[in-house]
């Protein structure tokens, strides 16, 4: 399928004479930059390496709606069980856009509603613009989008305002997918892509028990096959019902995550966008992901 590839140009660094004083410094300020890269490459080093990260969002249900609960047998019974859950997750604000801008940007880029965003008016970093600039694929894949790269506000069950990409001048239109185009060889998925089902089927309009049984039905397979196949599986709401404190359910699971565990580390939609970025091996980091946490305590 065509994805975008652009590459990012580096240009040489100039060098200057340092007098004696600005060579102490600079070596002092070498070292600790050595330091912080360091760190940052140990850190990265730490997480696995995925093939493939999907990214599914559903919507408006809290932690404790989700999980535990008798309506969502897959996602308790072998996503959890399976995986990893972080038990202290949380959406960032309400309504719903801006938590789509932030976990895909790091910023709700200006959004405080709903309301459909010009097509293209965002010219910011973003996972999208992030991967194509290192060369790695992405797509979303939109349950109820017309057809592919269709930019239309709203169609039967579809909904723009859940699919930030449209926003961002940086990312081409053509690399949002119907779901329908959603692969079967999941050899040939992109290197990170977002799922995000319609209206029913994320739990908006519909029962939990709706959203569960979408999720094993049509990224059940997926799921299974990322478990021996160095792929990985998110999934996660953009906000609770707005009665519990944001708090949301965030599941991971895949070949590199540890079974049954759990954290009960505070993260939100920026550690999830960091720990995305360093999974694809990325090393920009957008918006607010860039001073944010990667998860940790989950990777066998």
């Amino acid at each position: 399928m065509p994805f975008a590839r652009i590459r990012d140009a580096v240009a040489p660094r100039s060098r200057r004479p340092l007098t004696a004083l600005a060579a102490g410094l600079g070596l002092m300020a070498g070292s600790l930059g050595l330091w912080a890269a360091t760190g940052s490459t140990a850190q990265a080093a730490a997480l696995p390496a995925p093939d493939h990260v999907v990214v599914v969002v559903l919507e408006n249900h809290a932690y404790s709606q989700v999980i535990g609960s008798s309506s969502a047998p897959y996602i308790n019974g072998t996503l959890k069980a399976g995986g990893a859950t972080l038990t202290q997750s949380f959406g960032l604000t309400h309504p719903s856009e801006p938590n789509y801008y932030m976990l895909f940007s790091g910023a709700t880029q200006g959004r405080t509603d709903d309301s459909c965003v010009p097509v293209g008016s965002i010219n910011k970093p973003n996972l999208a613009s992030e991967l194509i600039a290192a060369g790695k694929t992405w797509a979303s894949y939109n349950e109820g989008l017309p057809s592919q790269g269709s930019t239309t506000c709203s169609s039967g069950k579809y909904a723009q305002k859940h699919n930030p990409w449209f926003g961002f001048s940086n990312v081409p239109t053509s690399t949002a997918f119907t779901f329908t185009q959603f692969p079967t060889d999941y050899t040939t998925l992109p290197k990170v892509s977002f799922v995000v089902p319609d209206l029913c089927n994320d739990m908006h309009d519909c029962s939990v028990g709706t959203g569960d049984t979408w999720v094993k039905n049509k990224l059940g397979a997926y799921a299974t096959w990322a478990k021996t196949h160095n792929s990985i599986l998110v999934v996660t709401f953009d906000e609770d019902n707005k009665l519990s404190g944001n708090r949301i359910p965030t599941v991971l699971y895949g070949e590199h995550v540890t079974p049954g565990s759990t954290t009960a580390t505070t993260y939100n939609h920026y550690n999830v966008l960091r720990t995305v970025e360093d999974l694809a091996g990325l090393t920009s980091h957008a918006g607010n992901a860039a001073t944010a946490a990667t998860i940790t305590g989950i990777w066998n």
